[in-house]
């Protein structure tokens, strides 16, 4: 008998689902058995085996609410769900307990595979990162636990294999698949110089590379911090039904007693109580959530908190940053001047050549945007803070900012053009023979999909307002291209927040969307902060409610309309099962099902209700939503 309270004791500690499922099937099978034998008699024993589904499905639920209530004196629906368990066994009826018992605990397991299906695309992150790193010290390769690889350390990459962290190829020529990070759904091509990333896949050429960050600090690494941070229970509307459970656990007493006490019919009092425990306002909430938190993740949102969905589907206004977000944030050319005797093509591919070797943003977006190839510099240098110089077919040629040109005494005419391009861009000077030959203008262009996406909100009833450090002159075109009636420009980042805050103060509720530092008092100033977690700060993502892992704003739309789905479901279920309760427990008081019945109708509504919250995990938007 020890032995068999052993068993069942180390069968009760048993891991979460496996637990569940091991309860469940046994719990089932003595059911089961039950109902045959009591049909057939086949087994003439002096109990009736439904104590078995009793000691397997009920025992954990009497556990679970003696601990609620004795040890953190908090009334939940398990404490209702016991109360009609045992009243069941007191009255003899032995099946309706073990019905309450099993269906409480199919309902507890489809919520817990609800909740693993919507988290089992962040589980897999922890798996994409190798659990080695090859490191090279002293020219010699050392394979190294792939958590202890630290900022500097040297990592060589074979073709196939996993890159092991954050950093940046050093030498070797590659090409990665970054699907997992991006949803690109070709791979990328890599040299020196180009960054990699953690969990992303080197498909062919070895490569060497510098990490630039430690290994419990990669890129993986951070978004399953973010994700471990979602908590579904904090929602506020999560809250609420735990509240209501605890006021319905007090009516159903106060109903039971008075049926009881009015009919004098003991069984229609626990019928009562059975059919009032509320399952599906306590468990369908937190699973709705937990399911459209899923969803978002599986379209490349990474949701820190359950009420930031909540909030989401109440704002009004989006307010955007320009660069990073509406932007690609990349340089390219968009004019090219000529101050001498040269063509633009001319002094367009003296410079592209020029900047053939440059290591500087602007000098590598100068010869990436050149259409043609380039020649070869016959010398070159590079001044740091300055630009670089060369010489291109025979000719001295220098490329950079107007330090560059003070230095070759060019300053007064770098000042006398500054102003025509100023406000739209950034100029990079071309010197031919120590003579200002003209100038490129670089400047950022938009994301393809940010007009269908500021169109797709506006159709939602939402106004989109830009809100950037960019001058008035630079903003204003790209908010007519996209359709953006409000801009804010000229915003430091205090004046960034302070515009949300009276946004705010004027009733509308407000979701801040931006990428950098600057943009991190206005993330958490808002209703709700969304950073794009790819190219962002790290200090936005922490400010932000939700991360956008891919930076690919495109889904935006669809989080939004995730978000009212998500309100409308849970309004749905609440609605759904406050209906079915008063229902079943006017057909429990009058007599017209006992507990058996009871039980069924209950918990399967309570069922159906987890069903319909599983069904966010794969909704899509649509052009009706």
């Amino acid at each position: 008998m020890h032995s068999q309270l052993s068993e069942y004791k180390a069968l009760l500690s048993a891991p979460g689902r496996k637990r569940d499922a091991i309860l469940l099937a046994g719990g089932g099978l003595f059911l089961l058995l039950s109902l045959l034998n009591s049909r057939f008699r086949f087994l003439p024993l002096p109990f009736d085996l439904v104590w078995g589904t009793i000691l397997l499905c009920g025992v954990p639920i009497l556990r679970e609410a003696a601990t609620g209530l004795f040890m953190r004196f908090d009334i939940k629906a398990d404490v209702l769900v016991s109360l009609a368990l045992v009243a069941s066994v007191c009255i003899h009826e032995d099946f309706a307990a073990g019905e309450v018992a099993f269906i409480m605990r199919l309902g507890s397991l489809l919520e817990e595979l609800t909740v693993a299906r919507a988290r089992a695309g962040i589980e897999k992150l922890a798996r994409l990162v190798p659990q080695e790193a090859r490191v090279l010290v002293a020219g010699e390769e050392i394979m190294k636990p792939s958590g202890q690889v630290v900022a500097g350390d040297r990592i060589r990459v074979l073709p196939g294999e996993t890159i092991p962290a954050d950093g940046v190829i050093l030498s070797g020529q590659t090409s990665v698949n970054q699907a997992v990070m991006t949803g690109e759904s070709l791979p990328v091509d890599k040299g020196p110089g180009d960054e990699v990333t953690s969990g992303t896949i080197n498909q062919c050429g070895a490569f060497e590379m510098r990490a630039s960050v430690s290994g419990g600090d990669n890129a993986i690494r951070r978004m399953i911090r973010l994700v471990e941070a979602a908590r579904a229970d904090k929602a506020a509307i999560v809250g609420l039904a735990d509240c209501w459970a605890t006021w319905i656990v007090i009516l159903a007493l106060s109903f039971a007693a008075f049926t009881w006490f009015y009919t004098g019919e003991a069984t229609r009092a626990v019928t009562v109580l059975v059919v009032f425990c509320p399952c599906a306002l306590v468990l369908a909430t937190p699973t709705a959530v937990m399911a459209a938190i899923g969803n978002a993740t599986a379209h490349g949102f990474l949701v820190r908190e359950g009420d930031a969905l909540e909030r989401l589907a109440q704002i009004s206004h989006v307010t955007f940053d320009k660069t990073g977000t509406l932007t690609s944030g990349i340089p390219v050319v968009s004019a090219v001047e000529t101050m001498s005797g040269l063509s633009p093509q001319e002094i367009y591919a003296l410079a592209a050549s020029a900047e053939t070797y440059s290591e500087h943003p602007l000098g590598k977006a100068v010869a990436k945007c050149y259409g043609e190839k380039a020649d070869v510099p016959e010398r070159f240098s590079m001044t740091p803070g300055e630009g670089v110089s060369a010489v291109v077919r025979g000719q001295e040629v220098a490329v950079g900012n107007e330090r560059l040109l003070a230095r070759l005494g060019l300053a007064k005419a770098a000042r006398e053009v500054r102003t025509s391009f100023r406000d739209y861009g950034t100029a990079v000077y071309v010197a031919v023979g120590n003579r200002l030959a003209g100038y490129i203008v670089l400047t950022d262009t938009l994301r393809r999909e940010a007009a269908a996406v500021i169109h797709q909100i506006r159709e939602m009833g939402i106004v989109s307002v830009l809100l950037t450090g960019d001058r008035t002159q630079a903003a204003t075109p790209v908010a007519q291209s996209l359709g953006i009636g409000k801009i804010s420009a000229d915003c430091r980042p205090e004046d960034k927040m302070k515009v949300i805050r009276q946004m705010q103060d004027s009733g509308h509720l407000v979701c801040m969307i931006g990428d950098g530092v600057n943009d991190a008092p206005a993330l958490k100033a808002a209703h709700v902060g969304i950073a794009m977690g790819g190219a962002g700060s790290d200090i936005a993502v922490d400010a932000a409610d939700i991360a956008l892992v891919d930076d690919e704003i495109k889904e935006l739309p669809h989080l939004l309309a995730l978000a009212r789905r998500m309100m409308r479901t849970i309004k749905m279920n609440l609605a759904f099962s406050l209906a079915l309760n008063l229902v079943a427990v006017i057909l429990a008081a009058t007599g017209w099902f006992g507990p058996v019945i009871g039980a069924l109708v209950h918990n399967a509504g309570s069922v159906l209700v987890i069903l319909h919250s599983a069904l966010l995990l794969t909704w899509r938007m649509t052009g009706r939503d």
